[in-house]
């Protein structure tokens, strides 16, 4: 019965979130290890359930190491990098002779002092394990590639569906080629390409837009047996790393075809780079659009999303709503802020009450001040839902204690983490039907419209600012190698 190890280290940062993440920003999201990684995850999609079903099919034995979360946010700091990356090379070496290594990453992982976390995660694993074990890797498709990463012995697979859809499937993609390796079949070779090219996340999405002809021919060479995976990276853009770019990564059985392959994938995107500029919309006219309209408006918050690393604590939104009289409406906004003292405040209180309370910018305090509100204290609740949509289905998510208050015709919801804005249980586990609103806003460039979009009768991305901002010209690079698309004329 052969033996694989599995072993996840999941983050993706931000170089302009104020936020440093460490052990305890994990622990918040999810922290697994050992024996706790088979039934931790539950009913959720990703990844590692991923190799575990698989594993299970084969007859395999799973050797689970630690699997750490932590979503999206700043920097990891270098102590909480050396202290899990630590336990998994610990736990690897204790583990005896395994036949194989599956790692979850991400790819966009930044840690003080190396651009490159996952890189660096892929070299310590292959400095353990004996030459010809191979490591196989899932990464998402947002992840910033480097050579450090075309490990010996290793193949990296990506998710091939923004918004994700598919990270499950990944997972399974990923086991059953480390399967088809352990079971004789010759470790399939690397190519990588990349080109200077940033592609604004609310433009990036594979089942519309810019990009589709990319991934339209990637798919083609995988059904025709040209390569036997190919993955499109346009990056985590929020970065400021060294050698920034779009990235493709294409698994065949040899390195002549990966690497003609990528670099015709590279190619065809970088022909199209002047298609890769995001359709924005000012605040003021998204919420226009949306208190005078029939139907609900859905308008991301673009510039503010936690799940490319923001503190999700910007009162741009919610300043905007009130210049605009949003609050005197004769129909419902909504929209979320990360407040921690707000949401203690409205929670002390209880519901019922009448508070006002100064939020906004507890953490980006350089973006941008606080707004003083009066509203009256809706709901109170722990935060938790599940996600029921499409990407991560199953799994609980935590906002941390949360209230939802009325100012006026509008709804704040006040949340104490910045977690993730994919799906809609978002809102309507606090009570609050997007069927009864005229404006959603929602703090994600793109994977929102997975599980809000068929609820709204149009989709607006909003020119907000912060560090997720759309517009990629407006990201303070200092470390980028230049020239670089669009930051510069090429």
């Amino acid at each position: 019965m052969p033996r694989i190890a599995v072993a996840s280290l999941w983050e993706e940062s931000n170089s302009f979130s104020p936020l440093k993440t460490t052990v305890e920003t994990f622990a918040s999201y999810y922290l697994l290890r050992g024996e706790a990684i088979l039934t931790g995850y539950g009913e959720a999609r990703t990844e590692v359930p991923g190799f575990l079903d698989v594993l299970a099919d084969a007859g395999a034995e799973p050797v689970p190491l630690l699997a750490a979360y932590a979503a999206a946010g700043g920097t990891v700091t270098r102590e909480t990098f050396e202290t899990l990356v630590g336990e998994i090379e610990d736990r690897l070496r204790a583990a005896g002779p395994v036949d194989g290594l599956l790692l979850a990453l991400h790819g966009a992982l930044v840690v003080e002092g190396q651009p490159d976390g996952d890189g660096e995660i892929i070299e310590r694993m292959r400095r353990i394990l004996p030459a010809g074990t191979p490591i196989g890797v899932s990464l998402d498709l947002h992840g910033h590639l480097t050579p450090l990463m075309l490990q010996p012995d290793t193949f990296l697979i990506g998710y091939r569906n923004y918004p994700h859809t598919d990270i499950y499937e990944t997972g399974v993609r990923t086991a059953r080629l480390m399967m088809e390796v352990v079971g004789g079949r010759p470790m399939p070779a690397m190519g990588l390409a990349k080109r200077p090219l940033l592609v604004s996340p609310t433009c990036a999405r594979t089942t519309d837009g810019p990009l589709l002809p990319v991934v339209a021919a990637a798919r083609r060479m995988e059904e025709t047996g040209a390569v036997i995976h190919a993955a499109l990276f346009p990056v985590q853009p929020w970065i400021d790393v060294p050698d920034l770019g779009f990235g493709v990564l294409v698994c065949a059985e040899t390195r002549a075809a990966a690497e003609d392959a990528a670099e015709r994938l590279a190619g065809m995107a970088w022909e199209r780079r002047g298609d890769f500029f995001p359709e924005l919309t000012e605040l003021d006219e998204a919420i226009r659009i949306g208190l005078e309209s029939e139907g609900m408006t859905l308008v991301s918050d673009a510039g503010d999303a936690p799940t490319g690393g923001s503190a999700a604590d910007s009162a741009a939104v919610l300043k905007a709503l009130l210049a605009n009289k949003a609050d005197a409406a004769p129909r419902l906004s909504y929209l979320t802020l990360c407040d921690p003292p707000g949401a203690q405040a409205a929670i002390a209180a209880g519901e019922g009450a009448s508070i006002t309370v100064s939020v906004g910018h507890v953490f980006s305090v350089s973006d941008g001040s606080p707004v003083a509100i009066t509203g009256k204290v809706v709901s109170v609740s722990d935060g938790r839902y599940i996600v029921g949509d499409g990407g991560m289905h199953g799994l609980e998510m935590s906002m941390g204690p949360t209230v939802v208050l009325a100012i006026g015709s509008i709804r704040l919801l006040i949340r104490t983490q910045p977690s993730m804005e994919w799906d809609k249980a978002l809102y309507t586990s606090q009570g609050l039907a997007l069927e009864d609103a005229a404006l959603v806003f929602v703090k994600s460039p793109s994977h929102f419209r997975a599980s809000f979009g068929p609820a709204a009768s149009r989709i607006l991305v909003a020119n907000t600012p912060g560090p997720t901002a759309p517009d990629m010209r407006r990201i303070p690079f200092t470390r980028v190698t230049r020239p670089l698309y669009p930051l510069d004329q090429i």
